[in-house]
């Protein structure tokens, strides 16, 4: 009963409301700064990620001239077909990873007042969705026994050192990509997030 007395004796709870909810504000606004810092320093990270991938990419364009220079045309078309593959199979692999992701994400958030449509088509998305990346997988397998017979025809020209220079060429692009698209993705949610506290705030 001591509690309750006390509660009721209190002094103007609105003051006491409206402190609150300047608090609640104040500690968003904190946030706020917090994650346009995490943003911009993402920001910086995707700039030197470019900053590499181009280096890479003149590596390879340099590579590309040797080659074209150094083997049959039917082996340089091999070998152009395989590096326009590589990216088209990371990219495909990165892409439905990600909207799997997400959609796994919305799987977690269903609960009883989830609307039963809804639930059935995220639960089609996600088997159509696995079943696509498990393709993708299989394509990727496929690029690595490519890769391999790539080399046996580039090793018929090039000494060890151009060797090692297209494998890690191949290696770095793949990586790079995978950076590039998570830092795209890290960006997009802190993005999203900010977008969300900056609407809660009031003006």
């Amino acid at each position: 009963g001591e509690l309750f007395n006390v509660r009721q004796s209190e002094p103007n709870t609105q003051d006491s409301s409206s402190k609150d909810s300047d608090e609640i504000t104040a500690k968003k606004k904190e946030l706020i700064q917090s994650i346009k810092s995490i943003v911009q320093n993402l920001q910086k990270d995707k700039v030197a990620t470019q900053s590499d991938i181009e280096s890479n990419n003149l590596m390879g364009k340099q590579l590309e001239s040797l080659i074209k220079e150094v083997c049959k045309p039917n082996e340089y078309e091999r070998y152009m077909m395989y590096i326009g593959d590589l990216d088209k199979v990371v990219n495909l692999l990165l892409c439905l990873s990600s909207r799997l992701a997400r959609v796994e994400n919305a799987l977690g958030k269903v609960n009883e007042s989830t609307d039963a449509e809804e639930r059935q088509s995220l639960n089609s998305r996600h088997s159509l969705l696995s079943r696509q990346r498990e393709d993708a997988k299989d394509l990727k397998g496929n690029l690595d026994r490519r890769e391999r017979v790539v080399y046996e025809i580039l090793s018929k020209y090039l000494n060890s050192k151009q060797l090692q220079d297209f494998q890690h060429f191949v290696k770095v692009k793949s990586s790079l990509l995978i950076v590039s698209k998570e830092l795209d993705e890290k960006i997009k949610f802190y993005d999203e997030q900010l977008e969300h506290l900056q609407g809660t705030i009031p003006a």
